[in-house]
């Protein structure tokens, strides 16, 4: 059987938690990038009891940055919109992801990711969504493809997007060409860009996040 990835993991025991949410960095970053929001959240929602899981992305080769070995959840082939990707590697952090996501058995769960990781959090949780509770990504876009298509709805769920007006890294129309595909197949994604924020989070930003979560722990 395949290892799980290594992870952090702040707040309740996956036993005790309410909800859980597995939490994916972006491209060449690492768990702890998002391990001072993690903390933050999960104080800030107390009493209840919130879980937060980051895993950490293998160290796999990507093509655009000249072939280096860095955290990724995949390889990205070319920069266009959407991206160019090697959808082998897409499949293989979708099954790492779907580990965790069957280990966290307990209370509400939730897939969410920043960039590369907020698109992995889409992929997986619009192919697992007997599983989730809902979706929040912030700074990125839809993996879609000629053979990889967006799935229809299978139920109701929340699904929400933030995005600064001024990312040259993954510009927001990549935002609001995603919520307008989700609405095609009958989702209702919400989408809240943020001006003057580049590729990057603010407080604003992660004070929405911790409202929309207590609206899904409700």
């Amino acid at each position: 059987m395949k290892p799980l990835l290594p992870c952090l993991e702040f707040g309740s025991s996956t036993e005790d938690a309410e909800m859980t949410v597995i939490l994916m960095h972006g491209l060449g970053a690492d768990a702890h990038d998002f391990a001072g929001v993690a903390e933050a959240l999960t104080s800030a929602a107390q009493p209840a009891k919130w879980r937060f899981v980051l895993p950490h992305a293998p160290h796999i080769p990507v093509t655009v940055n000249m072939g280096m070995e860095m955290p990724a959840w995949y390889d990205i082939l070319d920069m266009s919109h959407p991206r160019e990707v090697n959808w082998d590697t897409v499949a293989e952090s979708t099954a790492d992801v779907e580990a965790i996501l069957n280990r966290e058995s307990g209370g509400k769960t939730v897939l969410a990711g920043f960039s590369q990781g907020g698109a992995m959090a889409l992929y997986t949780g619009l192919r697992n969504q007997p599983q989730i509770d809902g979706i929040f990504v912030m700074s990125g876009y839809l993996l879609e493809g000629d053979d990889h298509p967006c799935p229809e709805k299978e139920k109701d769920f929340p699904i929400s997007i933030f995005h600064g007006d001024l990312d040259p890294v993954v510009p927001f129309t990549a935002a609001e060409q995603c919520a307008a595909t989700l609405e095609s197949k009958n989702y209702r994604p919400t989408c809240k860009i943020y001006e003057g924020l580049p590729h990057s989070v603010s407080d604003e930003e992660i004070q929405d996040v911790f409202s929309w979560l207590q609206e899904i722990n409700h």
